[in-house]
């Protein structure tokens, strides 16, 4: 190496340990968080630094990239803005909208709850839900994605009568599921069928069982125990405050547009930072919140019928590799929102992603797992994918 590459090699790991680690507005702050340097740590990081940063400069990229291994924080950084017309910039205390990241969340709670003796996975929806006219459902088929119940984007399209002065609410979804019993896709644990619908109920189980608001319950149990600050619930009465923070655009001139949908939460509307999804992703590993059998059972696959590269567990993905080792994950969209949640089990790797453009350079979770280093199972079809650009 010359002297030249040397010396800049040592002024770029000066300038990360005097700004990168240091404490950051609404950041971490704990250097015995981060991991420098290791062997590799200089490419690794340039090399992810500069595929961020060149995106970004393309216009492909806004928002928050979180990448940690063995629990210690390798690459954290921000891009552009949350508010372009205000010019307000994203922080890394800046809550995204998680659309369907919402998902590992809930099932966690969920989990939770059975490791507390207060419900089982064996229990049917009838014993929450007085007049619930899908017999036989259960809450490990909404956990799997087994349930075979309609999608509630579907149909609350033609049985909800006020879209556009009235948010639609996880109530609103059990009385039309009660009074209106839209056609089923199939009968509980037949076959996979994700279905938003299901995460919808789990959430009304936690508020049922606990007595209070499914966001109050993961605040008091979830949240605030494992050190997610500034992740919240956007519940009805709160949607424009929520749409007031970071806000989610379709492309960098254009906000994604409101809708009656944005009351309904459990499948989505958790709101959290890429440190938050880092504080839960620790708290995980280190068992604060559930067993690591538990969470195991949660990294299950439970569809026989699906191919082990493209699985689902108790609200996780999964990609099974030839070695047997899994990668968990998922990912999400929703109004202007994009976010990635990936799990490398074997390399003890995590990687958050979240941005607030929606439709400008979307990632394919295979080739951002490769950029970080994580071997990917693929399938014919991602086979033939094209690399993320």
């Amino acid at each position: 190496m010359s002297k030249i590459r040397k010396r800049r090699k040592v002024l770029f790991l000066l300038v990360l340990l005097l700004f990168g680690c240091g404490t950051k507005k609404g950041g971490i702050g704990k250097k015995e968080r981060y991991e420098f340097p290791k062997e590799n740590f200089y490419n690794e990081y340039s090399r992810i630094d500069k595929f961020f940063r060149e995106r970004y400069r393309r216009g492909l990229f806004n928002g928050a990239v979180l990448f940690a291994e063995k629990d210690k924080i390798i690459y954290e950084k921000v891009f552009g803005y949350a508010d372009f017309k205000k010019r307000e910039k994203i922080k890394l205390s800046s809550a995204f909208q998680l659309a369907s990241v919402s998902k590992p969340v809930t099932a966690i709670a969920i989990l939770m709850m059975t490791s507390e003796g207060k419900i089982s996975l064996e229990d049917t929806l009838g014993k929450f839900f007085e007049d619930f006219p899908y017999r036989g459902v259960k809450i490990k088929h909404l956990l799997e994605q087994r349930s075979g119940l309609p999608e509630y984007m579907y149909f609350a399209d033609s049985l909800w009568q006020d879209k556009r002065n009235l948010y639609l609410t996880n109530e609103d979804v059990l009385d039309i599921l009660i009074e209106n019993k839209p056609f089923r896709y199939y009968k509980p644990g037949v076959r996979y069928n994700y279905s938003n619908t299901n995460y919808v109920l789990l959430a009304l189980i936690l508020s049922k069982v606990s007595g209070k608001s499914y966001g109050k319950f993961l605040k008091e149990n979830l949240f605030d125990p494992s050190g997610m600050s500034n992740a919240f619930v956007c519940e009805r009465r709160a949607v424009e405050d929520c749409r007031a923070k970071v806000k989610g655009y379709v492309n960098r001139r254009r906000l994604a547009g409101d809708t009656y949908l944005n009351g309904v939460a459990g499948d989505k509307n958790i709101y959290a930072s890429v440190e938050d999804l880092f504080n839960f992703d620790k708290a995980l590993n280190e068992g604060k919140l559930i067993s690591k059998k538990l969470l195991d059972k949660a990294f299950t696959p439970r569809h026989p019928e699906l191919y082990k590269e493209d699985n689902y567990g108790y609200g996780w993905r999964i990609n099974t590799r030839e070695d047997g080792s899994k990668i968990v994950f998922h990912t999400g969209w929703w109004k202007g929102f994009r976010s990635y949640y990936i799990k490398a089990l074997k390399e003890k790797k995590t990687i958050i992603v979240l941005s607030n453009i929606s439709n400008k350079g979307i990632l394919h979770s295979p080739q951002l797992a490769a950029l970080f280093g994580v071997k990917w199972r693929l399938g014919k079809k991602e086979g033939a994918k094209a690399p993320v650009r």
